[in-house]
Order: C-alpha cells, then structure tokens, then sequence
C-alpha cells in the first residue's frame, strides 16, 4: 500500500489483514478487510477497503467488490486514486476473465493500462505493469484463436 497515509485506521486494518492473510490467517484477514469496509468513511477509503475485500470472495462476488472499489475510487476523484487505477481495472478484468467475461476483461485491461504512468517505478508498479500486459496478451490471443 505504497503512499497511503500509514496512520490512516482503514489502511492500517487492510495492512493487518495483509499481514494475517501473508501468515496463512484467511479468516482473520478477510474480517479485518470487513471491518475496514464497515468503518470507511468516504469512497476513498471505501475503494481501498473493497479492494482488499475482494481477494477473499467467489470469483462471481470478487467481481462485484472489484466493481465497487473501482467505482468508489473514480467517485474520490482520479487526483486523488490515480495510483491505485491501473491496479483496480486489472483486478477487475482478472474478475471478468474468471467469470467468462473476455471482451469487458480486455476493456479493463486497456483502461488498466492508460493509467500506467500513474505508477510508482517500484517492485509494486513493475507487478502491476507485469499483470496488465500478461492480461492483455490473454485476451488478444484468445481473441486472436476465435477469430
């Protein structure tokens, strides 16, 4: 969560969930992320906690969270969640590809990928950069195959 206020109490309880989720603590992940929705007060922080909410879901409801959190992040104001765009519209074509959605997948591949200049040039922006090509390159040669 590179950039975001550390003191903030919604990133910190998402910061905690990653760390219980990176021991193998699911459970205690996914209910820090729930409490981190519950007590956003804004779509900012609203967007911070769905995205996180949505790495423990059904393919079918992680779509939904991704949604939302992309949906609260643009009514923040892309000023403000510019960062965080190219990893939301990935996270929500990797939702629309596991739910048979290739052609939306590839709209939010390239929306994921219009905003990569918004990216640090960290380990965090060359994943996302990594994620956003290799999610490009799906659609476009299973585009290519039915075609």
């Amino acid at each position: 969560m590179s950039g975001f206020d550390p003191d903030n109490p919604i990133v910190d309880l998402c910061a905690r969930g990653m760390m219980a989720e990176g021991e193998g603590r699911a459970e205690e992940a996914r209910a820090l992320f729930l409490e981190a929705w519950s007590r956003s007060r804004d779509d900012f922080e609203a967007a911070i906690a769905a995205h996180y909410l949505a790495r423990h879901q059904s393919p079918a409801d992680g779509l939904h969270w991704n949604q939302v959190a992309l949906d609260r992040a643009l009514a923040a104001g892309t000023e403000r969640t510019a960062a965080m765009l190219p990893s939301l519209y990935l996270n929500l074509g990797l939702s629309q590809e596991l739910t048979a959605q290739p052609d939306e997948a590839g709209r939010a591949f390239r929306r994921a990928a219009e905003w990569v200049s918004a990216l640090p040039d960290d380990g965090y922006g060359k994943m996302v950069r990594r994620g956003i090509e290799a999610g490009l390159g799906r659609v476009d040669a299973a585009g290519d195959a039915s075609g």
